[in-house]
């Protein structure tokens, strides 16, 4: 079985995610929860409350109960695993931990929050201090937030929620960015991450800096790097944006695209080789072509790169598709705030319900 690691932390800052309630931040704040860098310490470091530590931490408990953490996830979807990363807390981690999920329409406050189905995600284990906690998660609908319960108090580093995205397809309208993480889009293969991962390529917004990219170690062969991304739903590509920005003396000379159906032996151009100038953003037309399933980006003949986008339409059939594996997958109280409040569940659905075809 492929390590969930491998698969989006789908709560990351980088996808948007986000603490969005936490009912003790005494020590340390629980935002530093979904944090993208991994955590850091230096000893001797003291503020008004104490050794200052790179996650949360929550007052030592004199009373009965325990201390818990809401966070938004920057791309819904179905949890696959949790890391709940417990570094540099020695004496002071908790001694157990649980993770349930939910799914919401909107942007719900706390307090709906705090109302809403939870379903657990993982029961309460058993946590090492000093140490990434590994879990894996049963199958479960997808959520649109998790809630952190640590039993009874104590201090987390990083909460990782590795999974499988499911966008909204309500949201695709028009030409879509059909490579991006909150679309689904995924790296599944490249030739080299020497000095930042391709998974980058597909976060939201602009990279800050050089860091936040994807570049590859200096070339001493004549051939090439490249990368290869599974787009979230099949589509027909009109154009790709390759940014370069912050890449200047390490940018690519070149770059071309190539795409394929399902069949990665079938690849066939969609853009051919083309000069590529330092910190740019390179903004191209791509002509009409077949649907595409993945997409490889090849650059010449090494360097970095920030961001890929890659612009298309879907068609009907494959709008229709993606349209049903999100149903299929809502937990119940949020398939019924889609669909009425008089629905009833019978799924898996085979077709659309009418209420939805327009999109």
């Amino acid at each position: 079985m492929t390590d969930f690691r491998l698969l989006p932390d789908l709560a990351s800052r980088a996808l948007g995610g986000g603490v969005v309630y936490a009912n003790d931040e005494f020590f340390a704040p629980a935002e530093s929860l979904v944090l993208q860098a991994d955590p850091t310490y230096e000893p001797h470091t003291f503020g008004t409350k104490g050794q200052v530590y790179d996650g949360w931490e929550t007052r030592r408990r004199r009373e009965p109960g325990h201390d818990h953490a809401i966070i938004r996830l920057g791309a819904a979807g179905i949890v696959r695993g949790v890391v709940i990363d417990t570094a540099f807390f020695t004496g002071n981690f908790p001694p157990q931990a649980s993770v349930e999920g939910c799914g919401m329409e909107g942007y719900p406050s706390p307090a709906e929050l705090s109302a809403a189905d939870w379903f657990p995600l993982l029961p309460s284990s058993p946590l090492q201090g000093n140490h990434r906690n590994v879990f894996e998660v049963a199958p479960a609908p997808r959520v649109t937030h998790v809630r952190l319960s640590i039993y009874p108090d104590g201090g987390v580093a990083r909460l990782r929620v590795h999974g499988d995205v499911v966008p909204d397809p309500r949201l695709w309208i028009g030409i879509v960015d059909l490579a991006a993480a909150e679309n689904g889009g995924r790296v599944v293969l490249s030739s080299n991450a020497f000095y930042g991962t391709p998974d980058n390529l597909l976060a939201p917004g602009m990279a800050r800096t050089m860091g936040e990219g994807w570049e590859t170690a200096r070339r001493r062969d004549d051939g090439n790097d490249w990368v290869e991304v599974q787009l979230g739903v099949p589509g027909r590509l009109r154009m790709v944006e390759m940014d370069a920005t912050h890449f200047k003396g390490n940018a690519p000379g070149w770059a071309a695209l190539q795409g394929c159906a399902g069949n990665p032996a079938d690849w066939f151009e969609l853009l051919p080789r083309t000069r590529l100038q330092p910190d740019t953003r390179h903004r191209l037309a791509i002509p009409p072509a077949r649907v595409v399933t993945h997409v490889r980006l090849d650059v010449f003949p090494d360097g970095g790169m920030a961001r890929l986008r890659l612009f298309g339409e879907i068609d009907g059939p494959d709008l229709s598709a993606a349209t049903l594996r999100w149903l299929n997958a809502l937990p119940r109280c949020h398939a019924r705030a889609v669909l009425g409040s008089n629905w009833v569940d019978e799924r898996p659905l085979t077709e659309v319900p009418a209420s939805l075809t327009a999109l």
